[in-house]
């Protein structure tokens, strides 16, 4: 299947091309925790870009509940105006634009200053690094329920800002992925044990947005693949989740894989199987693909026209792809007009310490973004150690502000 030909998703809307910005972590929040003016400069180069889909790097639907500071927050109307124009600004050249909606649980750095939560009170596994999180509080029932209302009421919100879809982030180790895996759930009521009761929590919220917005808003799924760790969330947990999918009106579901302790989704993978260099997850996908009925997306490592077409060739239907597009955002038009273009890669990193690597490879692609946004070229040969202390700096002045935005919300 060509990377040029449209997609018709299950709800009968049509993506026009089978390239997907996938989402990344901008932290670009204004001081409202709204889509700030340097966000929607840099969505305007992806949509100049001309990828098929749009996926907005994940948005909170509690404030309390951050994965870093700077995060974008949509929790009621009051800045609903700057939603409008970030999709507006991503729409632009006609694109799907979808917001990924998220809870962190446990991976909430704790310089935040909040309460973490999570299904049981299992602290992350990042060794020296572990001190940046806290223990979190096990949820109660009413945790559990006000959790799934606030997944429905931003996904709501996103439809009237005039997003085209939403995709639950079910991955990477945040709240969903934490329910999923027995390693970090360990409850023994209606929400833990066996697989369907640990999925519990993402159906129910799947079902219930897919009940309340149009049937032409679509609502995807981020699953991890596998998360990398032994006793955890395996690929045969993957496909049996997304067979419980399948009658709920899903629209697609994109594949990825890791979580902060077992960072995969930065190329940092802690299973013994071969990836290739490129389209890490692929040979996941291919289990996937014969028992899907809906469509399928790929993303991790994908920067070369000829890797798209072998992901699109093995059955999946969408080629997500991130870093290639923080450092090369016209990527899909290059494709487009017959460029071979490949970006040029980052610096390795090969510091035994995974976690602290994948902090600076976060870092060196946030800077990138950063770049972007002030509509300045990229600079891929960054030294990863600079990129982790900007990156550092700037998360420890974006705590303050952050922790001072609650103290004026709680005043209220």
């Amino acid at each position: 299947m060509p990377l040029f030909t449209p997609l018709l998703l299950p709800n009968g809307a049509v993506i026009p091309n089978r390239i997907a910005k996938a989402a990344m972590e901008e932290n670009m929040a204004d001081s409202d925790h709204a889509p700030s003016a340097a966000l929607l400069r840099l969505y305007q180069a992806w949509a100049d870009g001309e990828a098929g889909l749009i996926l907005t790097g994940n948005v909170m639907v509690d404030a309390r509940a951050m994965t870093g500071p700077g995060g974008v927050v949509l929790e009621d109307e009051t800045h609903l105006d700057r939603f409008k124009a970030w999709a507006q600004v991503g729409r632009s050249r006609g694109a799907q634009v979808w917001m990924q909606i998220n809870h962190p649980g446990r991976q909430m750095p704790v310089a935040l200053g909040q309460q973490t939560v999570a299904p049981s009170p299992v602290a992350l596994d990042l060794g020296a690094q572990s001190s940046r999180f806290a223990m979190p509080k096990a949820m109660s029932a009413g945790d559990i329920e006000d959790v799934k209302n606030r997944f429905v009421a931003t996904a709501l919100l996103a439809e009237r800002a005039g997003f085209t879809g939403v995709q639950i982030h079910a991955a990477h180790g945040y709240l969903l992925s934490q329910f999923l895996s027995p390693l970090s759930n360990h409850r023994q009521d209606e929400w833990g044990g066996s697989l369907h009761n640990r999925a519990r929590l993402l159906l129910d919220i799947v079902q219930a947005v897919r009940a309340v917005v149009t049937p032409g808003f679509a609502v995807a799924v981020k699953l991890n693949s596998a998360d990398f760790q032994r006793g955890g969330f395996s690929p045969d947990d993957a496909r049996a989740v997304v067979q419980m999918l399948a009658p709920l009106g899903v629209d697609l579901v994109e594949l990825s894989g890791g979580s902060y302790e077992a960072p995969a989704m930065m190329g940092s993978s802690r299973d013994e199987r071969t990836l290739a260099r490129e389209a890490y997850f692929l040979e996941f996908a291919r289990d996937i693909v014969g028992v899907a009925a809906m469509p399928l997306m790929v993303t991790g490592g994908i920067r070369r026209l000829e890797v798209a077409q072998q992901v699109l060739d093995s059955g999946v239907a969408m080629v997500g792809i991130a870093t290639a597009l923080a450092l090369e955002p016209a990527l899909p038009r290059q494709w487009r007009q017959g460029q071979a273009t490949a970006p040029m890669l980052l610096q390795p990193i090969t510091w035994k310490n995974k976690a602290l690597a994948a902090a600076a490879h976060m870092g060196a692609v946030k800077y990138q973004l950063s770049r972007l946004s002030q509509q300045r070229r990229p600079r891929p040969g960054v030294s990863p150690v600079w990129a982790l202390l900007v990156s550092q700096v700037g998360a420890m002045w974006g705590a303050r502000a952050y922790r001072q935005w609650m103290q004026g919300r709680s005043a209220r």
